[in-house]
């Protein structure tokens, strides 16, 4: 479910322009996170101004091995509470498997139920032959290109201390048999309060899909960590009924420090 499963999903697959061959996403070497990593989110949904807890989204990274070469293997798992299932029931899982020293992807899956609906996609990313394989198809795809996954792994080792406040970062993704010219714009930085803590954050906003849930654009919000470990904070976002809010509720075995906590 794109709402609980954030930015980065995110969701954070957000849809533009058609195919644009670039390679803006390359290179990037991984500075942020390491294997054994957890973050655990709670999906606060809006009913006449006020929010309430609607789901949780948990996510995992552990260090494997596949095509001859080490991979990160990260796994969102979205599910709503008991309560709100009547209402909409939801149990998502998003996989990818990414190569330790290019952050490229060569395996997205996502097995999706989303009240009532029923979706499984199992993607190999052939990097030999620039193409992203799977059992509807053989699909070309750029040199760098990035899953919905992958694309989070990636944002979260952007150098922002480079940018100016509107500058865009553009990237490809490949999603629902096609590729998509992506960006992430950078918004500048700023103190939050989240249901967690406060922080100094580094605010985003990802480009969106225009989908059932989500209207297209710059509709959405991304506060990540204003340290080393560049973990998303708090994501909110317009929906096509009332708004969300995303908000990291607990955090462990972070590779650097959390010292953007300003205070609990």
């Amino acid at each position: 479910m794109r709402l609980i499963i954030p930015f980065f999903i995110l969701a954070m697959a957000g849809i533009s322009s058609p195919l644009k061959a670039d390679n803006d996403f390359c290179g990037v070497t991984n500075t942020a996170f390491q294997p054994g990593e957890r973050l655990t989110y709670r999906v606060y949904y809006t009913v006449a101004g006020a929010y309430f807890g609607a789901g949780e989204a948990v996510f995992t990274n552990t260090l494997e091995h596949m095509v001859g070469k080490d991979v990160y293997h990260v796994v969102a798992e979205g599910k709503t509470f008991s309560f709100y299932d009547k209402v909409y029931k939801v149990r998502d899982r998003y996989e990818t498997y990414i190569d330790t020293a290019t952050l490229q992807p060569y395996k997205f899956i996502r097995n999706v139920n989303e009240g009532g609906y029923k979706t499984y996609e199992n993607i190999t990313f052939v990097k030999a032959a620039n193409t992203a394989v799977s059992s509807e198809g053989v699909y070309k795809v750029p040199i760098c290109v990035q899953d919905p996954m992958s694309a989070m792994s990636y944002t979260r080792n952007l150098d922002f201390s480079n940018l100016k406040p509107g500058d865009k970062v553009p990237f490809n993704m490949f999603l629902d048999r096609q590729v998509y010219s992506m960006y992430v714009r950078y918004m500048g930085r700023e103190t939050i309060r989240t249901k967690y803590a406060k922080f100094r954050a580094i605010k985003i906003k990802p480009l969106l899909i225009n989908s059932n849930i989500f209207t297209g654009g710059e509709k959405m919000t991304v506060w990540i960590s204003d340290d080393p470990n560049h973990i998303a904070l708090r994501v909110e976002s317009a929906i096509v009924v009332g708004k969300i809010k995303i908000d990291m509720i607990d955090c462990k075995n972070l590779r650097y420090p959390l010292t953007s906590l300003v205070a609990f």
